[in-house]
């Protein structure tokens, strides 16, 4: 097969069209994942920000079936990856194996080299195995043997692990998290959803009759149109304000890089896309600070003491930090500031 560089992507998609395969892939997700639709529209997000999704939580919650269900719901190339500490870097990126007939050596493709990668566990694999997803999650190629490998577009790594069980494990080091852009946590189900689960999981697994709904090139047009959302000077220097507020503060020894200020932004950007905007607020920055930046940080040892999280950390920076007085209104909208409730109708983009 053919394979296409990052920025080649399809063209833009008109409102109605995004907004139907948009929410086609979040229902046939929520078919396998019971009541949780947040947390599956913004791995979505994750995945039109042309970004990578961690999920850290304890077992049994779903972290898997929701990386699965996402692949599934995308007609196109899925590999997984079972992270263990025997796994080789060559297991991820590929080897070049000598061909007895051709008399040369033959590169033969790893696991990554697919459109989604499912890495399950990731923290049980050594920091050499881990070290091996560096290039291709932040610059979409994979180097052997002196030779350079463009990945297929799109291109996602959903990685998942327990943050409790830490026997046998290794901690992902500080380069590998930030290559991450969210960290989310799946949590329990509430006991509606829980019982609904029982119903729906109890005889079958309907993972195993999922099918999909998009495809690849659906998919690369839905980054597209998402890179078209509008961001004001405003709001990205609230983006700045927000990732500078983080290397300042004096719980925090190592603040969030400016890769983090980065996918911020084109989080934000698929965020406002997925609700029906083209232009982004700074309330779409304040929901991702905590799942685009608190995985990214470092606690001072008195934070650490104090058992004060990163995510707690980060919720209080953004409480803290003030906002203009019409974030809720459109960029667009030239009604005076007493006018209407706040949230004006959508207006096309003046050009």
């Amino acid at each position: 097969m053919t394979q296409q560089t990052w920025d080649e992507v399809g063209g833009v998609l008109p409102h109605d069209e995004f907004r139907a395969a948009s929410e086609a892939i979040v229902a046939n997700i929520e078919h396998v994942i019971e009541g949780k639709t947040a947390t599956v529209r913004l791995a979505l997000a994750v995945l039109l920000a042309e970004g990578h999704l961690l999920i850290e939580d304890v077992p049994g919650v779903g972290k898997t079936k929701l990386a699965k269900a996402l692949a599934r719901s995308i007609d196109c190339s899925v590999r997984r990856i079972q992270f263990t500490p025997d796994l080789l870097p060559s297991d991820v990126t590929g080897v070049s194996v000598y061909n007895q007939e051709t008399h040369d050596f033959e590169f033969r493709p790893g696991a990554v080299f697919a459109n989604l990668v499912v890495g399950d566990e990731i923290n049980r694999a050594s920091p050499k195995t881990q070290s091996a997803l560096l290039e291709c999650m932040e610059e979409r190629q994979v180097t052997v043997d002196g030779v350079t490998y463009q990945l297929q577009t799109p291109f996602m790594v959903i990685a998942t692990q327990n943050p409790i069980e830490m026997e046998g494990t290794y901690p992902l080091p500080e380069a590998q998290r930030d290559r991450f852009t969210a960290r989310i946590a799946m949590g329990y189900p509430d006991p509606a959803a829980e019982l609904a689960m029982l119903d729906g999981h109890g005889a079958a697994d309907p993972l195993q009759e999922l099918g999909a709904v998009s495809d690849a090139d659906t998919v690369r047009r839905l980054i597209a149109t998402v890179r078209e959302v509008h961001v004001a000077d405003a709001v990205k220097q609230y983006a700045v304000d927000l990732v500078t507020a983080t290397r300042e503060a004096p719980d925090l020894r190592l603040g969030a890089s400016p890769r983090a200020t980065l996918q911020l932004l084109r989080t934000a950007r698929a965020v406002a896309a997925l609700e029906g905007r083209d232009y982004v607020l700074p309330d779409d920055l304040q929901a991702l600070a905590v799942p685009v930046l608190a995985h990214r940080i470092i606690p001072t040892a008195d934070a650490q003491l104090a058992r004060r999280t990163t995510d707690a950390i980060v919720s209080e920076l953004v409480h803290r930090l003030p906002l203009q007085h019409d974030r809720q209104r459109s960029p667009y909208d030239a009604r005076p500031s007493g006018e209407g409730n706040g949230r004006a109708p959508y207006e096309p983009r003046r050009r």
